[in-house]
This record gives C-alpha cells, sequence and structure tokens, in this order.
C-alpha cells in the first residue's frame, strides 16, 4: 500500500468538501489502484486527506493525469495557503486499517528516530493496543524514508477515545517495554483531531 497525506488551512471548508465529494463520484471507479480516503477538518481549519493507493506507481499515475490536474487546480483555490504533502510508500495496518463507521479520527504526526524497531514491535504493539483499547476500530501507520510517520486512528466515537487516553496502561512487563521504546524513539509529535471525518473506500 502507498499513502499519500494532504494538508493545509482551508477557508472554505463547504467548497473543499463538495469538491471531494465530487472527484469521488465522477473519478474513483476510474483511477487504477485507488483504495480510499479519510478526511476532515482540525479547529483551527486545517484540512487533512489520507488518501490510499495499492503502490506509488499508480498513485503518481494518477498525480500526473489530466484530469487530475485540472481537478487540483480548481481545488487548492479553497486554502489559505500552500498545501503539504507527504508520501510514504511503507505503510502498516492495525486491525484492518480502519472502518468508515469511525465517528472521530486522530491523525497523529512526527519524527521517529529507529523505524527497524517500530517494524520489529509494531504487531506486539497492535496486539496490546487490540487488548487494551477497544475504543479503537483500526489505523494506519504511514512512515517515510526521512522518519516522518503519519498515524490514522479511527475511532468507535470520541467519548470512548477520550476514556480509552485516560486509561492506565501496564506498568511493568513486556508492554510497558513498548510504550516505552515509542516514547522514546519519537518526539516532535502533534495530534490533529478530525472531530467529524468522513471517508471514502473503493467499492
Amino acid at each position: 500500500m502507498f499513502i499519500q497525506i494532504l494538508q493545509g488551512r482551508c477557508n472554505n471548508q463547504d467548497e473543499l468538501k463538495s469538491r471531494i465529494d465530487e472527484w469521488r463520484a465522477a473519478r474513483a471507479g476510474k483511477v487504477d489502484g485507488w483504495l480510499g480516503g479519510t478526511y476532515g477538518f482540525t479547529d483551527d481549519g486545517t484540512f487533512v486527506g489520507v488518501i490510499r493507493f495499492e503502490s506509488k506507481e499508480k498513485a503518481m499515475a494518477n498525480s500526473e493525469s489530466r484530469e487530475q490536474s485540472e481537478w487540483w487546480a480548481e481545488t487548492q483555490k479553497c486554502f489559505d495557503g500552500p498545501v503539504t504533502f507527504h508520501d510514504a510508500e511503507k505503510v502498516m495496518l492495525m486491525m484492518k486499517g480502519g472502518s468508515d463507521d469511525a465517528e472521530f479520527v486522530q491523525v497523529i504526526q512526527g519524527k521517529i528516530d529507529d523505524p527497524a524497531l517500530l517494524e520489529a514491535e509494531f504487531e506486539e504493539m497492535n496486539h496490546l493496543l487490540e487488548q487494551e483499547r477497544p475504543d479503537i476500530v483500526g489505523a494506519t501507520l504511514a512512515l517515510e524514508e526521512d522518519g516522518t510517520f503519519t498515524e490514522t486512528v479511527a475511532f468507535t466515537n470520541e467519548t470512548a477515545a477520550r476514556e480509552g487516553e485516560s486509561k492506565a496502561m501496564p506498568t511493568s512487563g513486556r508492554a510497558r517495554e513498548l510504550l516505552e521504546d515509542w516514547d522514546r524513539h519519537t518526539h516532535d509529535v502533534t495530534y490533529l483531531d478530525l472531530h467529524h471525518p468522513w471517508f471514502a473506500s473503493k467499492a
């Protein structure tokens, strides 16, 4: 899987959502390799879109197409300034990646000093969260070559997510080691809360 993340401050949220929904209706079925997307706005008006493709090659083919260029030329007018793009060829799935029925999504971004360690421990971390956080219905973890990561976590709802955050995690044993490794090797972490996310998936 390949993930492309785009984000930027938006001056017209209704128009941007309409443009994305129109793309899904008109283009999604015609774009080879498109798998779906998760979209939403933060409280400060930042738009975040996490779009999934089968491969980088198919994502780039779409980006370079005339139809996509024309769509983007109009769509970018909805933003207050430049839009940031992140491309990640290494993607790991938690609990099958998420659910379009999620009512709350948190996008976590930062840098990791030791991506190989994170990959080695990912399955154990996945199992831990399945046991300890039933409010999480799935996630994708997208890793870029420089260690930048974007984790997109889907929750049943925001109330359950906040209750899960306040829950005491293990204080000893392997579970604690996993959490400490994550905290030790990640930095510059930011949290983007999408209170009203919407989704698109390949039929």
